[in-house]
């Protein structure tokens, strides 16, 4: 990014934010002047992505998402270094297995249930304490299509985002009137992370859709900057579906 906006004075933590949506939301906050701390694990790939947001704008903190430890030096790095955290982005997630139900092993659900809904409640409860308690902000939460209709072979993936969609009702009651919570539940967007869904096969997927295209991450910065800006003050406890139409497509043989 060259030419850098004039600051809003808004500051938001987004976890999960070396690359893909994570990054997308990232850049589309810094964008309209916003300063921002990003997570993941990679810290060659955060120090990346810091240089490209632009390092007057931007900070990381590497770690684990659902490392408390991680979670508290996260937030307490954004306040050191900008003085406020009014907005927090839990877009960090997992989802390391495919395959039948039936099939799952336990311990790799409870590790999709900690990176996926835990981490998520951990980065919120601190950023409350921390700021938002008193000064009021937004929260966030990257859900997905998977947490509203069931998606076979990711159903663990699916079940951990229908928990993060009831989560984010549940702190929008707790949290308001400081603190509107909100989700977004993207299909298929073009990441990394998605590539096994549509890797070697990008265009049968994209047909899928009515909007004849997968999502890419700006589509999901988009849609997170307006649920953090003001235009969006009487919105909390809802979840944005971002899908290119193809839930349009249900019950079409």
């Amino acid at each position: 990014m060259t030419e850098l906006p004039e600051l809003s004075g808004k500051v938001a933590l987004v976890t999960g934010a070396s690359r893909g949506i994570g990054y997308g939301v990232a850049e589309a906050l810094v964008a309209r002047g916003d300063r921002v701390c990003i997570t993941g694990r990679n810290e060659d790939a955060l120090k990346e992505a810091v240089e490209q947001l632009g390092t007057e704008r931007a900070i990381y903190v590497a770690g684990k998402a659902h490392d408390e430890a991680h979670q508290a030096v996260a937030v307490e790095r954004t306040m050191e270094a900008f003085g406020r955290v009014d907005h927090l982005i839990n877009n960090a997630g997992t989802n390391p297995v495919f395959g039948p139900l039936a099939d799952l092993d336990l311990g790799i659900a409870r590790k999709v249930f900690e990176t996926n809904v835990i981490s998520a409640l951990g980065f919120a409860q601190k950023t409350w304490h921390a700021w938002q308690k008193d000064n009021g902000g937004a929260i966030v939460n990257i859900a997905s299509v998977a947490g509203i209709a069931p998606s076979p072979f990711i159903a663990a993936y699916g079940v951990s985002k229908a928990a993060m969609i009831n989560l984010t009702q549940q702190m929008a009651h707790e949290f308001a009137p400081k603190v509107r919570v909100n989700a977004i539940a993207p299909a298929v967007v073009k990441t990394k992370f998605a590539q096994a869904l549509y890797e070697g096969r990008e265009a049968e997927a994209a047909a899928a859709y009515p909007l004849a295209r997968l999502g890419v991450p700006s589509d999901i910065g988009g849609a997170a900057a307006f649920l953090t800006s003001g235009q969006s003050d009487w919105i909390t406890g809802q979840t944005l579906v971002i899908d290119g139409g193809i839930f349009l497509n249900a019950g079409v043989g």
